[in-house]
């Protein structure tokens, strides 16, 4: 298969017949008639993920996120750049494709991004809602507890939370990525905790002066409100990771790898 065949099977499994007019989901590099011997799934192509793929013969990286620091990939600010033409040449060097798989990745049948996490986190016949992946029912616990909970599934080494460490937690909404930010409307994370009745929110992206300035707001009035916060990348990886498991039957024999981008984060 070439990357085009590939592209095409991943959407038509997706999405079916259906194409978006605007979407981010391009080819980023590379030739779409480049035969694949190998794919690496991704959050991001990294420049460590580049090498990595390299490493493990693959010449298509499959990755969630931008390449290229902007949403749609946009080129014309990087021109002279020289992180872009040190990243652009290991890319051509290498003779790798990398396409985005994002908005259709959202859209399928289930959002596979969820999917994946639910499966990493073992939540996956807790969902409340069919077919709206945000509400989960759980076992109670404290607050201090669901956070180590989410740091010993999800690799991390430190976690941040909002609200009392002791309140006790079994409605549980989950944002992955940008999800937390809203999706266009500031007050959605807020509506959807108060009008869900939610105990606490795990979130991937936050900005402080919504949902983070909401759930302190309620801890200061004596309000059994939490909130955890997982990042962009720990919330939305796992559904890379299984991606490879379920693009192998699609692309016959070719070898399919998870490439962990890895938290961009150190912490001192």
């Amino acid at each position: 298969m070439n990357v085009q065949e590939v592209i095409d099977a991943i959407l038509s499994d997706s999405c079916g017949d259906m194409r978006l007019e605007k979407t981010g989901d391009q080819l980023i590099c590379g030739n779409p008639n480049t035969e694949v011997q190998g794919i690496g799934t991704t959050f991001m192509a990294t420049i460590d993920v580049i090498k990595r793929a390299i490493e493990d013969g693959v010449n298509m990286i499959i990755t969630h996120e931008p390449t290229f620091y902007t949403g749609r990939d946009e080129l014309d600010w990087l021109e002279d750049d020289p992180l872009y033409l040190a990243k652009k040449k290991l890319i051509e060097e290498n003779n790798i494709a990398i396409w985005r798989y994002h908005d259709y990745m959202h859209m399928a049948k289930t959002d596979r991004i969820y999917d994946g996490l639910l499966k990493e986190i073992g939540w996956e016949h807790n969902l409340q809602e069919e077919n709206q992946p945000f509400i989960y029912k759980i076992n109670e616990v404290t607050l201090a507890e669901l956070s180590r909970f989410f740091k010993q599934k999800l690799s991390m080494d430190v976690i941040q939370i909002v609200g009392n460490p002791e309140m006790k937690c079994s409605k549980v909404g989950v944002l992955v990525g940008g999800g937390s930010l809203g999706l266009g409307r500031e007050q959605m994370p807020m509506e959807l905790m108060r009008n869900h009745n939610l105990d606490v929110m795990v979130c991937g992206e936050i900005t402080e002066w919504t949902l983070c300035a909401y759930v302190n707001d309620a801890t200061m009035l004596g309000m059994d409100k939490g909130m955890i916060v997982i990042g962009h990348e720990r919330s939305e990886e796992s559904g890379m990771k299984y991606m490879a498991e379920w693009l192998k039957p699609l692309v016959k024999n070719i070898p399919v790898t998870f490439i962990d981008a890895k938290e961009p984060f150190l912490y001192l």
